[in-house]
């Protein structure tokens, strides 16, 4: 969904650096897999197009930082009926 992101932290020798990978579209969504030792960061489209993809040595990467944006149609723990009560 447009505006999740995921961040990357990277040990970069002396230092760390921290890269983003974002769904910049509505529709696009980020996702993460890990293969071979390599950490891979892709922005796909609903179709399953990867737009565009950020790989690091997986011995590299201190963290992964999944961010989904708040959905706006979930309520906050409240479960709605599926049907109403009959005892009401």
């Amino acid at each position: 969904m447009k505006g999740d992101r995921v961040e990357i932290v990277v040990d970069a020798g002396d230092t760390t650096r921290t890269y983003e990978v974002v769904a910049s579209r509505a529709g696009r969504r980020v996702e993460t897999a890990v293969r071979r030792g390599v950490v891979e960061v892709s922005e796909v489209t609903r179709s399953g197009t990867v737009v565009r993809t950020a790989r690091f040595m997986a011995t590299r990467v201190l963290a992964l930082v999944e961010q989904p944006v708040p959905r706006e149609d979930a309520s906050e723990g409240q479960a709605r009926p599926l049907r109403e009560d009959p005892k009401s």
